[in-house]
């Protein structure tokens, strides 16, 4: 049976996603002389961030939720491809730095190695709340 997704607010997962926020904010001004530390883990890092913002706000299996975080990071290069074939440009300098303005294979990688570690860390914390005693001894 397929549970339906409902809309919630998760303050577990608001805390997470601010503070992933932050550090992605953080490595796109003051890491940005930091060459693929920057680019690499921050698209690793922008696929968890997505994934925990979609956490925070719907009541779903984790699953769809990490490949929709993925799908997001995909369809960000796929625009990014398709802008440089067809010569577009992205005025807005913020909005080139968020999106990023050049398509690279390297990018998907990330985005494939943020989803593995959104799908890790669930697990290990599926296995902690499991191994946690669930009544209190007298």
């Amino acid at each position: 049976m397929i549970r339906a997704m409902r809309w919630r607010l998760d303050p577990l997962s608001l805390a997470w996603a601010v503070a992933l926020f932050l550090v992605l904010l953080l490595l796109a001004t003051v890491g940005a002389r930091w060459g693929w530390v920057r680019s690499f883990l921050g698209d690793v890092l922008a696929v968890m961030w997505v994934y925990v913002v979609f956490k925070t706000f719907v009541a779903a299996r984790m699953l769809p939720l990490a490949l929709a975080a993925l799908g997001v990071g995909y369809v960000v290069e796929l625009g990014q491809f398709l802008a440089s074939a067809w010569h577009l440009h992205i005025p807005n300098r913020a909005l080139r730095i968020v999106l990023g303005s050049t398509a690279d294979w390297w990018d998907v990688v990330a985005y494939t190695i943020g989803f593995a570690a959104v799908l890790a860390i669930e697990a290990l914390g599926s296995r902690i709340r499991a191994a946690r005693p669930t009544t209190s001894a007298p």
